[in-house]
């Protein structure tokens, strides 16, 4: 928070498809994972503008086993909802995102706190994704999520509609007719939907347009929880897409929440890309981006959270309090009567003590963390088992955080002595299998160890590995490894302990870990990670030490 306001992103890094909810004077946010566990995460506020991440409910096989899921697939689009003393979590598990099909089954869980303990999941359905849950005021619950069609081969045609199915919490399932309630207006690709009750008004808020460059906020309203729901008189109330020099880019799929004033908020994912010197040569790396000035924008943080505030006005509609439907400015106006109340930071530098993994860190799709890393077996350090290959999608050793910055460094300390070529371990910057940039040591021919920067360079779906740099004799022993990022320019260096710091390789593009690299905006949902890494492709299961990390972002 500001002396004007709340500044924006309020969830920086990737933290897409925001769901909000207030339990008192208490805010929640859950938020989409994709292929990073455990699944979901939910952030507590007291003000809407400081933001802790509280809770990651998704940790245990029965609640969640992405082994197998594609880049991009696992998470979509969690619904947090509070009602009868229980958070309410709805959740899609996507297990195939290519080609004329979606595998999307959604699953409901609750708790009595955040923390957990969490219920064990109960199936719904899997007609289509980003499920909701509402609460209606006769005490009924319904479930909505957008309906797949595969017959469909017009862009965005597959997206067929709004679903609406009664619950029923004694069966714990749903039951009677399906209801297909909204078909969308003409921006398509309708999706992410959230039901409000409000002066005698259903409200239905959905998501359109695709989450790239064109993606906006739509919202319509019915007397009837069946329809017809009619439109907003502007149809959208939040879009950037005729608002190309908006600080804020990408708005849409949102979410609103009331404070105990009155006052509404609304919360939505967003990015900040930054503009990219394109040749020809890197003209292949776009896809689908609307025009030449949305061409030179990549988003490394991927999709962020932000907030407006919003109004209701006298003709019974939801607007943007700052006029409009793009955001202007980075701050919106704070709420009335919540004073500051800012969480303590944690310290740049991440010790690795025995117990569970610190907060910030997380590791891909498997339930069995155990068979990835160990804070037990070299107390004061985290230990890494090598397994299968960058890009695995069953068991990639990897413990990452989120890039938050565009401006940021990261250091590591490790204690690793290669078996031989396969056997290999250091710092990784990782959007996907196909996109990311790897600092390792390595074992070479003649028994030494060398460093070798591998990178993926966005040619999806077979992520073909390119060596940046010829291989750098090192020493046996401890060795610190770095990576400096600013903006578009990516550098890696090392040292020995204590010694003076040598670069490796050149400056590499910091823009492949975008959502606009590889396959592009349309296919690309998650965002730029920096962490620690072992591989051992032989199968031996060879580790890696890893003595502290240390994220330390310049802006």
């Amino acid at each position: 928070m500001t002396d004007n306001g709340i500044r924006n992103p309020i969830l920086p890094g990737f933290n897409p498809d925001p769901s909000i909810c207030r339990v008192g004077g208490d805010y929640y946010i859950a938020t989409s994972t994709f292929e990073w566990y455990p699944g979901v995460q939910i952030h507590h506020s007291r003000d809407l503008a400081n933001w802790r991440l509280a809770a990651r409910p998704l940790d245990r096989a029965d609640l969640l086993d992405m082994r197998g899921n594609c880049d991009s697939g696992g998470i979509w689009a969690p619904c947090l909802t509070h009602a009868d003393g229980l958070f309410w979590l709805i959740y899609t598990d996507v297990k195939r995102i290519s080609g004329s099909f979606k595998d999307a089954p959604n699953y409901l869980t609750t708790a009595s706190s955040v923390e957990g303990p969490w219920s064990d999941r109960i199936y719904l359905n899997a007609s289509g994704f980003d499920a909701s849950l509402f609460h209606a005021p006769d005490g009924r619950k319904y479930l909505l999520n957008m309906l797949w069609d595969h017959r469909q081969q017009g862009h965005g045609d597959q997206f067929s509609g709004i679903v609406l199915q009664e619950y029923d919490v004694e069966a714990e399932k749903l039951v009677g007719p399906i209801h297909n309630i909204f078909r969308g207006s003409e921006r398509k690709l309708t999706e992410a939907p959230h039901l409000y009750y409000r002066n005698g008004w259903y409200y239905l808020m959905t998501a359109e347009g695709g989450t790239g460059y064109e993606h906006a906020v739509t919202l319509a309203r019915s007397r009837d929880l069946l329809g017809p729901y009619e439109m907003h008189p502007e149809t959208h109330v939040l879009t950037t897409f005729d608002a190309p020099d908006a600080p804020l880019q990408r708005c849409g799929h949102a979410d609103i929440v009331e404070t105990e004033a009155g006052e509404t908020y609304m919360v939505h994912l967003c990015t900040r890309p930054i503009a990219v010197d394109w040749d020809e040569g890197k003209a292949a790396f776009r896809r689908g981006l609307p025009g030449e000035e949305n061409e030179r924008r990549r988003s490394q943080m991927g999709r962020e959270t932000g907030i407006q505030k919003m109004e209701w006005r006298d003709d019974g509609w939801l607007y943007l309090a700052e006029g409009g439907h793009a955001p202007t400015s980075l701050i919106t106006p704070a709420p009335e009567g919540l004073e500051p109340h800012p969480f303590d930071q944690p310290p740049a530098r991440t010790l690795f003590n025995p117990g569970p993994l610190p907060f910030d860190f997380q590791w891909l799709r498997s339930p069995a963390p155990e068979r990835l890393f160990s804070l037990d077996d070299h107390p004061g350090y985290l230990r890494i088992f090598g397994r299968m290959s960058p890009g695995n999608v069953f068991e990639n050793a990897m413990l990452a955080r989120r890039q938050t910055s565009h401006h940021y460094t990261a250091t590591t300390e490790i204690d690793f002595d290669p078996i031989d070529f396969q056997t290999f371990a250091g710092l990784m910057c990782w959007y996907n299998m196909a996109q990311h940039h790897f600092l390792a040591i390595c074992g070479e021919d003649d028994g030494s160890r060398a460093l070798r920067i591998m990178s993926a360079l966005g040619d999806f779906p077979f992520g073909k590995t390119v060596f940046g740099c010829d291989p750098v004799t090192v020493p046996d022993g401890l060795l610190e490894l770095r990576v400096t990022v600013d903006k578009s320019a990516l550098q890696f260096s090392w040292r020995t302990t204590g010694g003076d710091w040598s670069d490796i390789g050149p400056v590499l593009d910091a823009t492949i870990l975008s959502d606009e690299a590889g396959v592009g905006e349309g296919n690309n949902f998650t965002g730029a990670f920096v962490g620690m890494a072992a591989y051992d492709t032989g199968g031996r299961g060879h580790h890696a030490d890893f003595a502290w990390f240390e994220y330390d972002v310049r802006d």
